[in-house]
């Protein structure tokens, strides 16, 4: 059938400034983030989740400031492009001084978020939280040297088709994605493996009390307590939405032998329903 279809992903210390404000993290899985704003990250890295994975030693996260890596007195990362043009493009050398200094020991992941890179997914989360090292650079103004890409940089990521001030926003996308992946991040594990993505499809409706609210009632099957009836209708709502709403994502999903004929049912109601 037209859904099945599969698509991969492939694709010195004293230097550090240790997350603003963040709690100390641990050595599991560690992640550096290269940018020109290291408080950006301030907040968000010291609450709910990240701050959990960090304090429970997931997850060993630093943020560093590029300029550190600049022999430049005034400590100047950028400067204009070549040929003209409008802006500042940050400098290849600041940027490679940073990443061979993280990277030392070899085998980091080395990333950079550029509007030029591919869409972030949900599998590409998957594939990057086995990984044991990675750094994320933040683009900034016009972007940067051609030759970081060249030389550094192992993957580019995107985040989507718009335009942002700057690539700290996804970084934090990013390493948010990722760390909430790593066994012990979440409360319950099965949490990760069934949100929306994670199986390929969107996620079934979710209710609680009130039973009624101005007339709009929980479905009856939420409070049967027949668990296999509860089990098929909340797989039957998630092929439904994921089928009216971002119908691409059935193209990578697993769907077992039940899926398709669940599909295949709420496609003949659908056609019924144009009658």
């Amino acid at each position: 059938m037209r859904w099945l279809r599969r698509s991969t992903f492939r694709g010195s210390a004293s230097r550090w400034n240790s997350c603003p404000g963040c709690a100390e993290g641990g050595k599991d899985v560690r992640l550096d983030i290269l940018t020109l704003f290291p408080r950006m990250f301030a907040g968000p890295f010291d609450e709910s989740i990240i701050k959990r994975a960090r304090e429970k030693g997931l997850v060993e996260l630093r943020v560093a400031n590029i300029r550190d890596w600049s022999t430049d007195k005034h400590r100047a990362v950028d400067d204009y492009p070549f040929g003209g043009g409008d802006g500042m493009v940050l400098q290849v050398e600041p940027i490679a001084r940073a990443v061979r200094a993280l990277a030392a020991t070899g085998g980091a992941r080395v990333i950079l978020t550029s509007p030029q890179g591919r869409l972030f997914t949900q599998a590409m989360a998957w594939e990057l939280a086995r990984e044991e090292h990675i750094i994320i650079i933040c683009g900034h103004y016009e972007g940067v040297d051609e030759r970081v890409r060249e030389a550094l940089v192992t993957d580019e990521i995107s985040v989507g088709d718009f335009v942002l001030t700057g690539g700290e926003i996804p970084a934090l996308l990013i390493a948010d994605a990722v760390i909430r992946l790593l066994p012990g991040a979440l409360g319950a594990e099965v949490g990760a493996v069934e949100d929306s993505f994670s199986s390929g499809l969107l996620e079934y409706p979710q209710y609680t009390r009130p039973e009624v609210w101005e007339g709009r009632w929980v479905p009856p099957v939420l409070l049967s307590g027949n668990h296999e009836d509860i089990r098929l209708w909340r797989r039957r709502e998630a092929l439904a939405r994921t089928l009216k709403r971002r119908p691409d994502l059935l193209a990578q999903a697993r769907l077992s032998d039940e899926d398709l004929r669940l599909l295949a049912e709420i496609e003949r109601e659908r056609e019924r329903g144009r009658e």
